[in-house]
């Protein structure tokens, strides 16, 4: 817990806090405090109409589906298949080069270009001495 919550909870700790403010910055502290209170209240009460609703729609769902003769074991079915993950193919290497210090360095032509062929295309060379 923060320190600040930890003064805010705790009566001696809060007084204590506040004792040089002035009554006025006390009550404008308590109207701001009063302010946000009233905003969870507000939020809470919709998040509790909206469960409200959800539940009734989801019973109504239900409803439904028993008038249809179907039970919700008749949907698992449904639940277990998932749809089947592509396997991508990988792009074949089109360039391959060896740089100075013995390491392969292997591109498909595609995305940015490794900073060891742009080294080297910047020495004059073609892209294509490199081709695979």
């Amino acid at each position: 817990m923060s320190d600040f919550i930890s003064v805010l909870t705790h009566g001696r700790k809060l007084q204590g806090a506040v004792k040089e403010l002035s009554i006025e910055e006390l009550h404008d502290v308590a109207s701001k405090l009063a302010r946000i209170i009233e905003n969870r209240e507000k939020k809470e009460a919709e998040a509790k109409i909206q469960a409200q609703a959800k539940k009734a729609k989801i019973e109504q769902l239900r409803q439904q589906i028993e008038d249809a003769g179907l039970d919700l074991a008749d949907f698992e079915q449904f639940a277990d298949s998932k749809p089947a993950k592509k396997t991508g193919k990988k792009r074949p290497i089109k360039y391959s080069i060896k740089d100075k210090d013995g390491n392969v360095t292997n591109w498909t032509g595609i995305g940015r270009m490794p900073l060891v062929f742009a080294d080297a295309m910047k020495q004059g060379k073609k892209l294509d001495s490199f081709k695979i």
